[in-house]
């Protein structure tokens, strides 16, 4: 506990944004979130108080960090499994614990795991030797996916493969690199969806709506919150299967299950056990944001609302653009001029063509609208025009 404020204390390994938002919902609750991050210019590290540095690969670091700390939690999925375990054997309460968070690390494990518990997964296999990715492509039909079992992110570690001739030169290059991999076919989608619900440690669920993500490029550019269109019941079984598989993955803070929708249901594609980008717009757009969520869960507490504060939400990513001799903060004066109502949400990042530096979210009645306010938004902070 902080002798301070008698509460508990949160660690949260990783200064990215998403601990920076975290922190942000951790004041609320009396708290200043603990962070582990590698630089100074991280960007929680740029706002938290409570912040040491060092390596999420590092035992010895993250042994010193989680000193003091009451619960650790993540905001990526890169520590070493074995190091979970082997501070939960000396005491540390890490949520999710190492046995459920190796299910949002590696994605033969996850499509082993799904299939064994019965969900709707594409077919996929896993990739040994060039000769296998071409046996997969030539049954399930081309192009098929190639992905990096772990480490992919934001359409990195993710290869279409056109045919066999590719599959072949692609795998024995990625191989003989030593990447492990698995091949997946490639889903006929409608359109991609997501769903976040969080579990705390007594049991508690809740789930948010179900979400429409917007993809470009392999990187979400909008989330619609609600899905427009989705039907009822299939709104219903997405948070049901959500609920269902946080519950037999024994997840403790959020899942996120990002899902294909294609015309005979809905198939699973991947798992993040955290704050996902997906549901940056519950800060806004929720009675209780996802981060706000997560420290409820890490930490026990019964539930927030996750009741929409409007019809229609929609949060739209801003990307680094070319420099164009504007600042952004005149960028956000010409923004905050022509749409006072859109709320920005910036991460400290250097500005790099097509990086992740930051979001903004419009609320309505009109979901058409509120979308073109919402891209216009972020056309703004990119290139310092709106249209």
């Amino acid at each position: 506990m902080d002798p301070r404020t008698g509460l508990p204390v949160v660690g949260m390994v990783g200064g990215g944004q998403l601990a920076r938002m975290t922190h942000q919902a951790a004041i609320a609750l009396g708290q200043s979130l603990r962070v582990l991050a590698l630089t100074p210019s991280d960007g929680a590290a740029l706002v938290a108080a409570d912040v040491e540095y060092g390596d999420h690969t590092d035992l010895a670091a993250l042994r010193a960090f989680a000193k003091g700390c009451d619960v650790v939690t993540f905001d990526h999925e890169h520590v070493p499994g074995a190091h979970i375990e082997a501070l939960a054997a000396e005491g540390v309460t890490l949520y999710p614990a190492a046995a459920a968070l190796r299910y949002a690390q590696d994605k033969r494990a996850m499509r082993e795991r799904l299939c064994a518990l019965g969900a709707p997964v594409p077919a996929w296999r896993p990739i040994g030797s060039a000769a296998e990715l071409v046996e997969f492509g030539d049954r399930v039909g081309w192009p098929v996916m190639l992905k990096a079992a772990r480490g992919g992110y934001d359409g990195r570690g993710v290869w279409p493969v056109a045919g066999a001739e590719e599959a072949a030169e692609r795998a024995a290059a990625l191989l003989a690199a030593g990447t492990e991999l698995i091949a997946e076919e490639r889903v006929r989608l409608v359109r991609e969806l997501a769903v976040q619900v969080a579990r705390s440690p007594f049991g508690q669920v809740a789930a948010y709506p179900v979400v429409e993500t917007v993809q470009r490029d392999g990187i979400c550019v909008q989330v619609l919150a609600p899905a427009p269109d989705l039907p009822e019941d299939v709104s219903l079984a997405a948070q049901r299967m959500a609920i269902d598989l946080a519950t037999a993955l024994d997840v403790v803070g959020l899942l996120a299950v990002e899902l294909f929708e294609t015309r005979d249901g809905l198939v699973v594609n991947e798992l993040a056990m955290r704050p996902h980008n997906s549901g940056h717009w519950t800060i806004e757009g929720a009675r209780t944001s996802q981060f706000e969520q997560h420290l409820r869960a890490v930490l026990d507490y019964p539930m927030g609302s996750t009741e929409l504060t409007a019809p229609a939400v929609v949060m739209a990513n801003v990307l680094g653009g070319a420099d164009g001799g504007m600042s952004i903060d005149e960028r956000l004066h010409h923004l905050f001029a022509a749409d006072p109502g859109a709320r920005v949400h910036l991460y400290g990042k250097q500005v790099r063509p097509g990086r992740k530096i930051g979001h903004v979210t419009v609320l309505g009645a009109d979901l058409a609208q509120v979308r073109a306010r919402a891209a216009r938004a972020a056309r703004w902070l990119r290139d310092g025009v709106g249209e």
